[in-house]
C-alpha cells in the first residue's frame, strides 16, 4: 500500500510517493558477507557500498531494512533473497 503526499517547493507542486512496505533482512550464522553483499547487489540493485553497509548493520544489529517499495516488487525480491538462503520478510 502506498500513500501520496503533495509538497510545495518554490511555488510549484511536487508529488512524492511514500511506501509503507519494506523488506527486513535478518542475521544468521550461515551466510558469508560476500554472499550477502553479492545477493543484495543482484536482487535489490544495491551499490556495493550500500550492500556492504546493510550486511554490517544486519551482522551487528540483527536486522536491517534493505528495500522499500510497492508490495508487488518487494514480493519478487524477497522471494529471491529467500531462494539465495537469506532470512528476510516483508513488513
Amino acid at each position: 500500500m502506498s500513500t501520496r503526499e503533495k509538497t510545495i517547493e518554490k511555488g510549484s507542486a511536487k508529488e512524492s510517493v511514500k511506501f509503507d512496505n519494506e523488506i527486513i533482512m535478518y542475521n544468521d550464522d550461515v551466510n558469508t558477507f560476500d554472499h550477502v553483499i553479492e545477493t543484495l547487489i543482484r536482487v535489490c540493485n544495491h551499490t556495493p557500498e550500500q550492500a556492504e553497509q546493510c550486511s554490517l548493520i544486519v551482522h551487528y544489529k540483527g536486522k536491517c531494512t534493505v528495500k522499500t517499495g510497492p508490495i508487488q516488487e518487494l514480493t519478487i525480491q524477497c522471494s529471491k533473497l529467500l531462494d539465495a538462503g537469506l532470512s528476510a520478510e516483508i513488513i
